[in-house]
């Protein structure tokens, strides 16, 4: 892996590792508990139609998209792969106080080297991960091969908003709102102020939904939300390979 990618990575895994007690906490305190509404319509997009299928939640971190997967999808198995044993430690306590914590299992690995069997999953779901990815391409391919023909992608992440006035106030709320309020309530100024730059800096969602297509995905979807500070894309992997 180049340094630059894995000097991410460290960097990424520290970052999470610090803050992943009040992580939670912040994400519904930050988005007004958007943040739970989006993970049950990224469930939804995947329209599964097996009755017990086999999902990958790729950078499951406190495990919330495993959960809700795992409650939406009845009868469904739920693997969740993070690299921040923080994280992972938390999303095990959380699973053992639903019911459907049994179908739920976690592994301690990386979203850019998964340990896992290709062609193995009917769906590949990631919440909140990509601006956190020091190389997209190699995520999704790897998320390409570890799902069985015909099984679905689907990516639910944060970007700009570009249309004004939102954009205006969106902004001053995340760029500059959103550290305070992490140095408040996590005591991690520094935390929050990457994950405001990371979405200022991410790619438009327009190329995002590229990039799937160029890993070999079709019927690539997009949807808006939040007058696209928050976009849903949606894959499939062909049912006949060339």
């Amino acid at each position: 892996m180049p340094l630059a990618y894995e000097h991410k990575r460290q960097q990424v895994q520290t970052i999470f590792d610090r803050i992943a007690a009040r992580y939670d906490f912040l994400n519904r305190v930050i988005s007004f508990h958007f943040d739970t509404l989006w993970r049950k319509k990224a469930i939804q997009a995947l329209a599964l139609s097996d009755p017990s299928p086999l999902v990958l939640d790729l950078g499951s971190g406190t495990g919330d998209l495993a959960l809700t997967a795992a409650n939406q999808l009845t009868g469904a198995r739920i693997v969740g792969l993070d690299f921040s044993l923080p994280m992972l430690q938390l999303a095990m306590k959380k699973k053992q106080r639903v019911p459907s914590g049994d179908r739920i299992f976690f592994i301690l690995g990386s979203a850019l080297a998964p340990p896992l069997k290709s062609d193995a999953f009917d769906a590949v779901m990631t919440a909140f991960v990509l601006r956190n990815i020091g190389d997209l391409k190699l995520f999704f391919h790897n998320a390409y091969r570890l799902l069985r023909p015909g099984g679905k992608l689907v990516s639910l992440d944060m970007f700009p908003p570009r249309r004004f006035p939102f954009s205006f106030f969106y902004s001053f709320y995340f760029y500059r709102a959103v550290p305070w309020i992490g140095a408040l309530l996590a005591q991690d100024r520094k935390a929050y102020q990457y994950l405001s730059h990371s979405v200022k800096t991410f790619d438009p969602p327009e190329s995002i939904a590229e990039l799937i297509r160029e890993t070999g995905f079709q019927e690539v979807k997009m949807e808006k939300f939040l007058r696209g500070a928050v976009c849903l894309h949606l894959g499939e992997k062909p049912r006949t390979l060339p």
